[in-house]
């Protein structure tokens, strides 16, 4: 009696078993994915948090990096209908990692094996990230070789979902070894800023025939924009996001979906890369930003009903950020931040930092420290308009500005460069204003 009890109970554990199963399949077109039979479109975000928000801006999937928190991160992303992309990190041979130990590899195997076995009938379980960006500032290519084990491990074990690989941009080269030393690798992923309309063409140009993704998109990166005069690369504001965001979907994602199986926006959340806003999508206080009004428009197709603010114009002595701006050690400054209020319902609210550029920049999304922010040198800080007094030290800094609407912010900065004083310019005055933090303004 109690073997029998025991087979009722194992039946009805696999009988309530709810993976879903995701195929890629070939079509007359292309290729297409499919979730539990039915045609599933990536419309997916880069992050961790805010899964309520998620599903407001019309998001259906979310991407993981690695597997920390990730039993909380698929069970949450469940309870919302949301999928997930769920990436295993391998090591990176920059930070010292040889491809040439085979039992550091081996345990590298095994781990991730134990991984596998212990998420692959989550529910919420899209497809696998086998690696991500390992070909960055790399010279050993047998880190390939690795990335097939554990996909071909996967294929072994779970035939329910699809394996992929994540490269850092696009290189021919890079296609070559993927396609050569790792036929279990199921979708070609791509984190592609600047360089995003190339992508379509060069995918198969380069030797990839089957389907790819989209893993991280959004705005220009650091490493492709605009420098200062003194070498710092310049930001796009929040309003040039917004529309970088909404041109890049309806270009390079949407109209490719025969071979593009989705997307992955970056970030959603906040993160230190070379600046504090580059690439987050909120907020260090976790506000939502104006280029998550692009995501959700074109995810949703809907009209927003409460947007952001849109940037009009931001001058700092009368000059833009392309200017190189000078100044001199303790003078007075003058800066204006003019936005356009779409909706105007309810409180505005400005704020306003001076912060040193920032001196811990690395590469490939590797934690940086917050740079150093200067307080007491700004006046009027709740308008759209200030005064400030140049910090004393020479140096590199950035105007930070943001308005809060809507709940949601608009933001931008100014780099410019402090040099000293001339020995004839007249002595400051010995003043320093009061520092303010977003304090209301009524439009």
């Amino acid at each position: 009696m109690t073997v029998r009890i025991a087979i009722i109970i194992l039946s009805l554990l696999l009988s309530n078993l709810t993976f879903a199963q995701t195929k890629v399949v070939k079509t007359n077109s292309g290729f297409q994915l499919l979730r539990d039979g039915k045609p599933y479109y990536i419309k997916g975000l880069g992050g961790e948090v805010n899964f309520d928000k998620m599903v407001e801006v019309g998001a259906n999937s979310l991407r993981t990096w690695g597997i920390d928190d990730a039993q909380k991160v698929l069970d949450e992303a469940h309870k919302r209908g949301l999928t997930v992309m769920l990436g295993l990190w391998l090591q990176h041979e920059r930070h010292g990692f040889d491809y040439d130990n085979s039992d550091k590899v081996l345990t590298q195997l095994n781990h991730f094996k134990s991984i596998i076995d212990k998420f692959k009938n989550h529910p919420a379980l899209l497809l696998w990230g086998v690696g991500n960006e390992l070909d960055l500032n790399y010279t050993n290519p047998n880190c390939w070789n690795a990335v097939q084990d554990i996909s071909k491990y996967i294929h072994q074990v779970d035939p329910n979902h699809p394996t992929s690989t994540v490269t850092a941009g696009l290189d021919s080269l890079e296609v070559a070894h993927i396609v050569k030393r790792c036929p279990d690798i199921d979708i070609y992923c791509i984190n592609t800023y600047g360089d995003i309309a190339n992508v379509p063409d060069n995918v198969s140009k380069f030797g990839w025939k089957g389907p790819y993704m989209i893993t991280e998109w959004g705005p220009n990166g650091y490493w492709e924009s605009p420098k200062t005069s003194w070498g710092v690369s310049l930001e796009q504001t929040s309003t040039e996001k917004r529309q970088v965001y909404f041109d890049r979907y309806k270009k390079y994602i949407e109209p490719n979906k025969n071979y593009c199986l989705g997307s992955y926006a970056f970030l959603w959340g906040a993160k230190q890369e070379y600046t504090e806003t580059w690439f987050g999508l909120f907020s260090k206080e976790n506000k939502m930003t104006e280029p998550i009004d692009a995501i959700q428009t074109v995810f949703t197709e809907k009209e927003i009903l409460k947007p952001a603010p849109t940037i009009r114009s931001y001058t700092l002595n009368n000059k833009i950020a392309t200017d190189n701006i000078v100044v001199k050690a303790d003078s007075k400054n003058e800066a204006v931040f003019n936005v356009e209020l779409l909706k105007n319902m309810g409180p505005v609210k400005y704020n306003w930092r001076i912060i040193q550029e920032s001196t811990d920049k690395k590469s490939g999304g590797d934690k940086e420290d917050e740079a150093v922010e200067i307080g007491g040198l700004i006046k009027n800080g709740k308008s759209n308009q200030i005064t400030f007094l140049a910090p004393k030290n020479v140096g590199q800094y950035r105007l930070f500005v943001s308005v809060l609407h809507n709940d949601k912010l608009a933001y931008a900065n100014i780099p410019f460069n402090v040099i000293a004083r001339d020995i004839n310019d007249k002595q400051a005055k010995a003043i320093q204003f009061k520092f303010t933090d977003m304090k209301s303004f009524d439009n």
